[in-house]
This record gives C-alpha cells, structure tokens and sequence, in this order.
C-alpha cells in the first residue's frame, strides 16, 4: 500500500531499437522471438520498439531482383541450397505465425522509400504495424515494395495519411534523415542485420532465440533496479 509519504514504485523502461530491413526474413524471425520472449517475461515493464534502417542491398534497381538469383549471387549458394534455405525460413515463419510464401519468381526491392516511410511512422506510433505490414507485402504478397503507389497502399492500410506518405516520397522528405542514421548504426559496428540493442546499452545480433532475449531483458531490469535503487 502506498501513503501520501511514500512515493509508488516506477515502472521499469526497456526500449529496443532493432537494426533491420525489409528484405531480410531473418529479421521477421528475431521479431516474433522477441515477441514470445515479451510474452514470457512476468515483471511489469514499458517497452519501447524502435526501427532502425539499414539496407541490404542499396543497389537495388527499379523492378528489383529475383531474390533466389541474388541468394545465390551474394552467398556463393547452389540452386539446391538456395530452395532449402527458403523452405527452412517457410518452416520458422510457420511455428511463428508468420507467412513466407516463397516462389521461384519472388524478388527483392529497394527498401530506401519503406525506410523513409518508417522513419515518419514513428511519429505517429505506427512503425511497427508499418515494419510488419512491409514485411507482409514483400514476403507473403509478393508486392513491389520500391513502388511509390504500393508503398502508399501499405501506409493507409496501417492507419498512416496516404497524401503524407505520397509528398514524402514525391519530395524524398527524410531521405538525409535516413542515410544519416544508416550511417550512425554502421560506424557503431552493424554490419548486418537484425541488431537488437537494448538500452543503449546491450547488443544481440541475429534472430535470437526467445532464452536469448529474455536474458538481455533481465540485465536491463536488473540495471534499471539498481539505479533507482
């Protein structure tokens, strides 16, 4: 019970930013292990999820690229190594809850306007529903994510202003603001993705295991009592 001379205790505050990008599937992978890590985690906590750019493949021209030829181009893979790879992110997405639909004809867009369009989307609470949304539209649906009309599709369909998100990627609005920070998480030692630091302060690299993330959690709770300690 708390009297008018004592103080209530103060929720502890985890924030995440998580280095992704919309191509990358592993990235869905962490993103639902963290999930189920939050779920298990019993301590009352504020957590705060925030997306960070990073690119791929910045090259990507328009149209895109056939995603198993540039698997195979980028990691030395057979075609043989290639289907088994996507079939294991098929498997994973599946006990995740998350769809891959893979395809022969599936291809890999430029992501720099989705990541203009998230950095927007943070403004307005959103990013996620708009990182998941994007990660539906590249993965499952199959859409041409570094299309303008798309992207706007996608933006509405999460609660965001079409004609905002229309004049952002007419007029490149946050396109400094998203080279600039790509650049920060690159210079701070991400050099691929998902990054997941916690705090400012703790690093997990790749999709983690739930275990993983409720470890890291832990130390910040653990920090975070010590402080106000």
């Amino acid at each position: 019970m708390t009297t008018s001379n004592e103080q209530p205790l103060s929720t502890p505050a985890v924030t995440i930013d998580i280095v992704s990008d919309v191509l990358c599937p592993w990235c869905v992978i962490g993103y639902k292990q963290l999930e189920k890590a939050l779920a298990q985690i019993s301590t009352e906590m504020t957590v705060s999820i925030h997306w960070q750019p990073f690119q791929l493949v910045p090259d990507l021209a328009p149209g895109g690229q056939n995603t198993a030829e540039r698997i195979q181009q980028k990691y030395g893979m057979s075609a043989e190594q290639s289907t088994a790879s996507r079939q294991r992110l098929m498997e994973l997405g599946n006990s995740l809850g998350f769809d891959f639909n893979y395809t022969d004809g599936t291809r890999s867009y430029n992501t720099f306007n989705a990541h203009q369009l998230l950095h927007w989307a943070a403004g307005y609470g959103l990013q996620t529903e708009l990182k998941m949304a994007l990660f539906s539209a590249c993965f499952t649906e199959h859409k041409a994510i570094d299309e303008i009309d798309v992207l706007v599709e996608i933006a509405e369909c999460v609660g965001l202003d079409g004609e905002n998100a229309r004049d952002i990627l007419d007029e490149q609005i946050y396109s400094e603001a998203v080279d600039a920070i790509s650049m920060q998480w690159r210079e701070a030692g991400i050099s691929s993705v998902p990054g997941y630091i916690f705090n400012k302060k703790y690093l997990l690299s790749g999709a983690q295991e739930p275990a993983a993330f409720i470890s890291c959690i832990e130390k910040v709770l653990a920090d975070e009592a010590e402080n106000s300690g």
